[in-house]
């Protein structure tokens, strides 16, 4: 039992990695060949010791009868009752698989029988000197022996020495019976066993896996409503589950609610820093204007300065928003919203905005970094441009979604692609801005698990490519 305990131990942890389900199936399938094999070998065995039983005791009666029905003449010599002899019909019958025999043991020899029924015909009869030798020990005990039989068939023996009163020698009486049937009926049993304990055993399998499957059903909607909030179609978990999965689902929601609870926080303390540092800086930069040398030197410092705190604050915002849970934005109406703010800033150059974004793209980002993210793309594409600023966008093979700017401008040689990726990296310091906003936007595509790459359009103008993960 130690082994078998010991390799389903082994098993189960090879099994570890497979699912709960499966690994409890393969245990009840396992346990259930178990069971029925060890079920299969006792009640076999125990019906053929309960036919064996029998038989032997119908060996008995028929030795008790034989020991009835000798007797000896004055000369000492056996003689037979003949109305004592057993009736039994099969005894009649030449090779009928019943036997039984009368043998005089003389000088310690086993001799021919004396008297013997019919059905043993011109056969020995099934017994051996080893028997004999047994019998002489067992000093009147009944063997029961497994031997032989006259056509080879495997008979059933039972053996009895006696000893009569007015003789010196011993007396061998023995009965034997053909255990075909017995074993036969044996064999049948097995596999009538063998086919309805199979037969209960899968039956009982395709039970469980049945009330397993409805048992795990509630986990299967917790994935279902986990999946909704990540991809921010609903804000908890709200199925109605069973007692046994509703702590489960009370914790996740509470540690929503906690993730919803930091991420405010978050953005209120990075709010009341940028506050708090940009004010200062702005009160410094307006003293510094003078035309002195330091006024010069102050106000570029603390323009520097304040360049630098846009760009650390706008990514501990980032951060303080990236990979929430439920972060689901769709993309056309944040596109339309930026276009109609850019037409007006650039009403003075009558630049074209050309759209093709699909209604049902929603990517996985908040809207504040997702109108970041575009508005600087958008914004310095509508600086460069001759006349045409095309915003597209698809989702890929990944479930990506590759939002494309492209502009009809000069472009950028790809050898400055790259750096023009850096922080505070200007090729133009005629142009106004800070040099600041590509970069933003590759610090919030990263947090937000996603990428910006530059390349040049056929138009030989610049494109900037917006990849994110994609929702629904």
């Amino acid at each position: 039992m130690a082994i078998i305990l010991g390799w389903i131990s082994w098993l189960g942890n090879a099994i570890a990695p497979v699912s709960l389900a499966r690994r409890f199936l393969i245990g009840a399938l396992l346990w259930s060949l178990l069971m029925v094999s060890g079920t299969i070998v006792a009640t076999t065995t125990a019906y053929n010791a309960q036919l064996t039983h029998l038989l032997d005791q119908e060996l008995n009666s028929t030795l008790v009868t034989l020991s009835r029905a000798i007797d000896t003449d004055d000369n000492d010599v056996l003689t037979g009752i003949e109305n004592k002899l057993p009736t039994d019909p099969r005894y009649e019958v030449p090779l009928s698989g019943r036997y039984w025999a009368i043998i005089d043991l003389k000088n310690e020899e086993l001799v021919d029988d004396d008297f013997r029924s019919r059905s043993l015909w011109d056969a020995n009869t099934p017994v051996t000197a080893e028997l004999v030798r047994l019998a002489r020990q067992s000093s009147g005990t009944v063997l029961h022996v497994n031997l032989e039989g006259p056509t080879g068939e495997n008979v059933r023996v039972a053996t009895q020495l006696i000893r009569l009163a007015e003789r010196g020698t011993p007396v061998l009486l023995v009965a034997a019976a053909d255990r075909t049937d017995t074993d036969a009926g044996g064999a049948q049993l097995r596999v009538l066993l063998t086919v309805a304990m199979l037969g209960l055993a899968v039956g009982t399998l395709l039970a469980m896996a049945l009330g397993l499957r409805v048992a795990l059903r509630p986990f299967e909607r917790v994935q279902a409503d986990i999946n909704a909030v990540r991809e921010g179609r609903q804000t908890s978990l709200s199925g109605n589950y069973p007692a046994e999965v509703r702590p489960l689902s009370e914790a996740l929601n509470r540690l929503l609610e906690h993730n919803r609870s930091v991420v405010v926080r978050a953005r209120t303390h990075v709010g009341n820093l940028a506050h708090a540092l940009k004010t200062p800086l702005a009160v410094l930069r307006n003293e510094a204007g003078g035309a002195s040398q330091l006024d010069h030197v102050v106000q570029r410092q603390t323009e520097s300065m304040l360049a630098n705190v846009e760009h650390y604050l706008q990514r501990a915002q980032a951060a303080a928003r990236a990979d929430v849970l439920g972060a689901r934005t769709e993309l056309a109406p944040v596109v339309d919203g930026l276009i109609r703010i850019l037409q007006r800033l650039y009403n003075d150059r009558a630049i074209r905005f050309d759209v093709d974004v699909p209604d049902d793209l929603s990517v996985s980002a908040e809207r504040q970094d997702l109108e970041e993210m575009l508005g600087n793309l958008m914004e310095n594409a509508s600086k460069w441009a001759r006349s045409v600023v095309i915003v597209s966008a698809s989702k890929l093979a990944d479930g990506t979604i590759a939002i494309d700017v492209d502009d009809d401008g000069t472009g950028l040689p790809e050898t400055q692609m790259a750096q023009a990726l850096k922080r505070g990296v200007r090729f133009d310091e005629t142009a106004p801005g800070s040099g600041l906003g590509l970069s933003i936007v590759s610090d919030l595509a990263e947090m937000n698990q996603g990428e910006l790459s530059l390349m040049s359009n056929i138009n030989g103008g610049l494109r900037a490519r917006l990849t994110l993960k994609g929702v629904g």
